[in-house]
Order: structure tokens, then C-alpha cells, then sequence
């Protein structure tokens, strides 16, 4: 079966070559078979996991994607700013984006998510989240942990 994550990574490979025509073909191929839109002038990793064939995954180009990252399916990473924006969706490594996760960029500036963080299903992300914190909920906020 195609791997919708390496098809996402050898469209932004090409891109980065100037290999533009790969790059739409390899973009159209993912959103044909697996109804995920996942632009080549995102930076990702090669070790990114789409889980769930990435189905409907929708991500804007504005999206730094670092190491070993899981996103989960129906997952929107939105952004108000335009291609080629300095500011970005910046999405540290080891760092698990559940189910239907929608997270949203404002124009004026980045938003981070830390390393090894969790954002858990349908949570809303409009704020920065910071390393090993776990966010949930509309709008996201971090979990509290239990003192004994």
C-alpha cells in the first residue's frame, strides 16, 4: 500500500529540488487516494506518521513539522498568513496530535507546539503549548496533574 506520509515527503523533497511538477503530481496523488491535502512547501521530516492513511488530514504550507511526529486523521493545521509567511506553525519533535485535532495560526504570529507534547482528539489549538504538556478541550488547555 502507498504510504501517505513518504508520498507527503518526496513531494516536499521535489519542491525543495525545483522539481515542481513532481511535487503537484505526488500533492494530487495523496489527496486523490487518501483525501488528505498535504502541501510541498511544508518543511517535514522523513520520519513523520500519518496515521490512519493521513485521511483527512489538511495542513497549511506555513507548517514546520519536526521528528517522529504522529498525527492522527481528520487533523486541520490552519493558518491565517499566506504562503511563504515568516510566521509559521512551528511542531516540535516526539509530539502526538490526536483525532480531529483542529490547530490555528494567527496572521500576526508563530505558534509552537513543544516537544513531546499531546494534544488529545478534537481539542481547538490557538495558543502556543510547551514541551510535555498535555492540552485538550475547546479551547485547548493543559491537563492537570493529580497531587496525592
Amino acid at each position: 500500500m502507498i504510504n501517505p506520509s513518504y508520498l507527503w515527503w518526496l513531494s516536499c523533497q521535489a519542491y525543495q529540488k525545483k522539481y515542481y511538477w513532481l511535487a503537484r503530481l505526488l500533492k494530487t496523488i495523496n489527496y486523490m487516494v487518501f483525501h488528505a491535502i498535504l502541501p510541498y512547501q511544508a518543511d517535514i521530516k522523513k520520519d513523520i506518521i500519518l496515521e490512519h492513511y493521513g485521511l483527512g488530514v489538511v495542513v497549511h504550507p506555513n507548517v514546520k513539522i519536526g521528528e517522529r511526529v504522529k498525527i492522527y486523521q481528520h487533523v486541520t493545521l490552519a493558518s491565517e498568513t499566506w504562503i511563504g509567511s515568516e510566521h509559521h506553525i512551528l511542531i516540535g519533535n516526539d509530539v502526538i496530535i490526536g483525532a480531529g485535532v483542529v490547530i490555528i495560526g494567527r496572521g500576526d504570529q508563530s505558534l509552537t507546539i513543544g516537544n513531546s507534547a499531546i494534544i488529545g482528539a478534537n481539542a481547538v489549538v490557538t495558543r502556543d503549548v510547551l514541551p510535555n504538556q498535555t492540552v485538550v478541550g475547546i479551547p485547548a488547555r493543559p491537563l492537570m496533574k493529580k497531587i496525592a
